[in-house]
C-alpha cells in the first residue's frame, strides 16, 4: 500500500496519437498500465498543464501526471502540480527514458543532474533543485557507434518498439508497477536495490511464443 509520502507519479512523453508508444513515451505507458490496474481515467487539468487522474482516498491517494507541455518543458507541468496539489519535493517519482541504459535495465536515482535528458533538466529547473525521484527506463542506444549516436537519437527516441522490444518493455513496466504499489516510507533503499538489480526473464516467452 502506498504511504503518504508518495503522491504525485508523473510520467514523460509527448502528447498527441504520432507519439503514442514510441520510446520517448515509456513514462506515458508506465501510468497508462497504473491507471488501468486501478481503475482511473485520465482527465485534462489546465491548472497543471497535463493530464491527470487519481486513485486512493485519503492520506493514501495518488495521483498520476501526463504533462501536455511536450518533453522540454515538462517541468513547467510539474511545478505547476506541485503548487496546485501541495506536496513536497521527496513526494514526487519521475518515470523516464534512458538511452544510455539497454533495453531491459531500470536505474532508480534520489537525486542528481539530467544526464542531457530535456525532459529532466526541465523539472530540475522549475523546481529548483535535483532532489527528486526517479526511475530511469532503459530503452537502449541508437546506435552502438558513439559516432552515429547524436545523428540517430531523435529518429531512435521518437520511433517505437518492436514486437520483441515490447515483450521486454511490458516485464519491465509489471515489475515497475509491483513495487510502486509496496512502497512504504521505510523499504525506498530496499525497492531502489530490487529495481536496480531487476532482469527480466524472457527466455521462457520466446520458448512458449
Amino acid at each position: 500500500m502506498l504511504c503518504n509520502d508518495l503522491k504525485l507519479l508523473v510520467g514523460l512523453g509527448n502528447p498527441g496519437n504520432e507519439y503514442h508508444k514510441t520510446r520517448h513515451n515509456v513514462g506515458f505507458m508506465v501510468l497508462e498500465e497504473i491507471s488501468k490496474k486501478n481503475n482511473c481515467t485520465f482527465r485534462e487539468n489546465r491548472k497543471v498543464f497535463g493530464r491527470t487522474c487519481e486513485y486512493g482516498t485519503g492520506i493514501e491517494k495518488t495521483r498520476l501526471l501526463m504533462p501536455n507541455t511536450y518533453m522540454n518543458e515538462s517541468g513547467k507541468s510539474v511545478r505547476s502540480a506541485k503548487d496546485w496539489f501541495n506536496f513536497e519535493n521527496h513526494q514526487l517519482i519521475v518515470l523516464v527514458d534512458d538511452m544510455d541504459l539497454p533495453l531491459g535495465k531500470i536505474r532508480v536515482r534520489t537525486k542528481g543532474s539530467s544526464g542531457g535528458h530535456n525532459g529532466l533538466k526541465s523539472i530540475i529547473n522549475h523546481l529548483g533543485t535535483d532532489e527528486f525521484k526517479r526511475l530511469k527506463i532503459g530503452i537502449g542506444p541508437p546506435s552502438d557507434l558513439q559516432k552515429d549516436r547524436k545523428s540517430k537519437t531523435v529518429s531512435h527516441v521518437l520511433g517505437r518498439f518492436s514486437k520483441e522490444e515490447f515483450i521486454v518493455l511490458n516485464l519491465i513496466i509489471q515489475e515497475i508497477i509491483s513495487c510502486i504499489d509496496s512502497v512504504t516510507s521505510n523499504n525506498w533503499e530496499k525497492i531502489t536495490t530490487r529495481l536496480n538489480s531487476y532482469k527480466p526473464e524472457i527466455s521462457s516467452l520466446y520458448e512458449n511464443g
